[in-house]
């Protein structure tokens, strides 16, 4: 599923102040620091739910309907399909993870797209957005990138900006506006013309069916969302009147002096005022950014030039995007392209003027298949875009990171060995199934208590008055959800419901507690991976009997599953190019996770953060002149490593163990159920105490240079591996 706009806006009337003055080298000041010095630019690609693996046999897989991009990353760098999502695994989360190199329990964002909390007086608030700018405050008052110290996390654009580069982001999660009026009241401010004018347009135009209101309402989202540029000190590109203040006040050793362009509206005509001295066709002569091919302006769905809502950009725009930012001299390139097994962009309904419901494509689908091979065109466009510019994987990092994997959920496609081309796959369910556990936990058992959900086919339940994890209410509801079945309208099977539940001491190993009690949920169940769980007006499944079904296609708008613990979904892949990276090729053999993108990135620049990653440098796929000075020669910090991700991270045995185990004790009696939270309170002060000590290490040899000592590894790595050793015997 896409992401989700919380938030709307309008057009304001602030017009388009166009930069002027001398031609500039926006980058020339940036002091990246890779080993040689050959890395002067930094792509960085997001995608929503592109697969590496084939999701039908026969069917080739996205990456392989877009062989530009496949041949670029294998023929000059690394792929792995042996990457892992943070647990829930969700766009908000993926996304916020790999750029962290944190997990959710240290940035405040474990649970997404949106998620809940309890208010004092036990009573929840659901469905507050996960999406929202970097600094923003959250509904429980507290920031919403909530770091351990109670802080907002440190900013991922900082170590570029101080270095003299310029980032620019589009559409990729918090930095840039993400909900409006209310990211533009975090950095304008409520009192400043900028908000009030978009509260006007939105309190004049009501959020109904009308086309011209929601016309209205559309184009402060497409003049707002979604872009933007964090400046270095001095930088031309927000000296000019485009420019506001880049305001991080909990960053660390402080950031003051820098400056910072905000939505479309803001910086396209900045970055083509500078672009189209390089390549007249980056921009229109209005001054509009054009797609990758410089044909198309890139615009929402009411034809507005600006971001192209909701969140869903095609892989022609956001390339052209990045592409103009890259020839206006942005050193540093964060993208953000939505997936191909939706239709994207989503066209606009004349009658009302809202977006039309999407629809979900099954592998190897006539419109799936168009739609790879546009994106495919893009990025063969893109390529030869850049390296008309001198952008090439000799002077320029990439990295591809999607963010979760999707399950399909639907009925076996006719013809039987279709192939999607020649032979297009069709079929009579591509939809997940809908499930309302509300009403099915009500069939059940009567007395079931008030309770919400973040919706999800891993939903975290929120009862109502907070009630302990030991409380009679809240283990009956787990042992009611854990004995769920339910006939599989697709199949006719009889599903179990509940795949592992997860208390709220099983989600403190696995990084989903934050610093913000209120924001824990009672508990959460990883469920079958082909239905979706929300809840809907009450009833049974008596009074109410449609508690299971699923839509058939063309009505059927949600067919690819994620947010759950399957390997289907939380195995993924990312693929990198660039000076000191290895041409490897495919190469699934080193275990990595989310975490590991960030200071691997971070070390190949030269750069570093003001904080201990929970990941790790990726040693492995790195030449070895390009390895940090402590990491040359030696192999006890790939040794260390590699133990450690099994140690810490969710995905890993540790963490899967802790999980089976788990589910058993909150499935078993409640004699089981306390000493199963003694056991796993103290699992978990273990591998915290030990996994602290393990980063640290590897954190110092990648970032200062402090060789590991052989006789201190060994000994962490027989630590960790009777910790590890330990969990699996709780599982069995």
């Amino acid at each position: 599923m896409t992401r989700k706009i919380f938030g709307a806006a309008s057009s304001l009337a602030l017009g388009f102040a166009l930069a002027t003055g001398a031609s500039f080298a926006a980058n020339a000041a940036c002091q990246l620091q890779s080993p040689g010095g050959n890395i002067k630019q930094v792509v960085y690609l997001v995608f929503d739910n592109v697969h590496l693996r084939r999701d039908n046999p026969d069917v080739p897989s996205d990456l392989e309907q877009m062989p530009n991009l496949l041949n670029f990353l294998t023929q000059n760098g690394v792929v792995s399909g042996n990457h892992w999502t943070p647990l829930i695994s969700h766009t908000a989360t993926d996304i916020l993870t790999a750029l962290t190199g944190v997990y959710g329990d240290r940035m405040g964002v474990p649970v997404a797209n949106s998620y809940g909390f309890f208010r004092a007086d036990g009573s929840v608030s659901i469905g507050n957005p996960s999406f929202l700018y970097w600094t923003a405050t959250a509904g429980d008052g507290k920031p919403l990138m909530i770091d351990e110290t109670g802080k907002t996390h440190p900013a991922p654009w900082v170590p570029f900006t101080r270095a003299g580069c310029d980032v620019g982001a589009f559409s990729v999660a918090n930095i840039e506006f993400e909900n409006v009026p209310a990211d533009i009241g975090t950095v304008f401010g409520t009192n400043s013309q900028q908000f009030k004018d978009a509260s006007a347009i939105l309190a004049a135009n009501p959020n109904d069916n009308n086309f011209a209101h929601q016309k209205a309402r559309q184009s402060v989202n497409t003049d707002w969302l979604g872009i933007a540029v964090h400046c270095a000190q001095g930088s031309p590109l927000c000296s000019g009147p485009n420019g506001a203040s880049d305001l991080l006040p909990d960053e660390p050793g402080g950031y003051a002096n820098f400056s910072a362009l905000y939505g479309n509206i803001n910086v396209a005509p900045v970055i083509c005022a500078q672009a189209i001295k390089k390549n007249p066709s980056a921009c229109d002569a209005s001054g509009h950014v054009l797609d990758v091919f410089g044909t198309t302006v890139v615009a929402d769905g009411f034809g507005r030039p600006g971001f192209p809502n909701i969140f869903n950009p095609t892989a022609a725009q956001s390339l052209g995007y990045a592409s103009t930012m890259i020839e206006a001299g942005v050193p540093v390139i964060y993208v953000y392209i939505a997936d191909a097994h939706d239709r994207n962009p989503l066209p606009i309904d004349p009658n009302t003027g809202r977006a039309a419901n999407a629809h979900a494509f099954g592998p190897g689908e006539q419109a799936y298949v168009d739609q790879l091979k546009a994106y495919d065109q893009a990025f063969g466009a893109f390529f030869a875009r850049i390296a008309a510019r001198g952008i090439t994987k000799d002077n320029t990092l990439f990295l591809v990171v999607p963010d979760e994997n999707d399950h399909f959920v639907g009925s076996q496609p006719t013809p039987v060995n279709c192939n999607g081309a020649p032979v297009p796959c069709n079929y009579q369910f591509a939809s997940e199934i809908n499930a309302h556990i509300n009403r099915l936990l009500a069939t059940r058992n009567p007395a079931t208590p008030g309770f919400f959900v973040h919706s999800d086919d891993a939903p975290t339940f929120y009862i109502v008055g907070n009630p302990a994890p030991t409380d009679a209410v809240t283990r009956q509801m787990e042992h009611d959800l854990d004995a769920l079945n339910a006939t599989n309208p697709i199949t006719g099977n009889v599903d179990k419901l509940s795949v592992l539940l997860a208390d709220q001491a099983e989600m403190k190993l696995l990084h989903m507690v934050t610093k913000s009690p209120a924001r824990t949920p009672t508990f959460t169940m990883f469920g079958n991976d082909n239905y979706f769980f929300f809840t809907a007006a009450g009833g049974d499944c008596v009074t109410v009997p449609t508690c299971v079904s699923v839509p058939v296609s063309p009505a059927a708008t949600f067919a690819w599953n994620h947010g759950d613990v399957q390997t289907d979904i939380t195995r993924t892949w990312f693929g990198m190019v660039g000076p000191g990276v290895r041409p490897f090729g495919r190469n699934d053999e080193v275990f990595s996770d989310h975490t590991d993108i960030r200071p691997t990135m971070l070390s190949l620049l030269g750069l570093k953060d003001d904080y201990v990653h929970d990941g790790r440098v990726l040693i492995e796929d790195l030449d070895e002149q390009a390895r940090p000075r402590a990491l040359r020669g030696e192999s006890q910090f790939a040794k260390l490593a590699t133990i450690y991700k099994q140690l810490n991270a969710p995905l890993g045995s540790l963490g899967m163990n802790s999980l089976k185990y788990a589910n058993r004790s909150i499935a078993a009696n409640d004699a089981t159920y306390i000493a199963y939270l003694t056991t796993i309170g103290d699992l978990t002060t273990q591998r915290d105490a030990l996994a602290g000590q393990i980063k640290t290490m590897l954190n110092a040899a990648a970032f200062g240079d402090n060789r590991i000592q052989g006789k201190d590894a060994e000994l962490l790595i027989k630590q960790a591996q009777q910790l590890i050793d330990h969990a699996a015997n709780l599982a069995r």
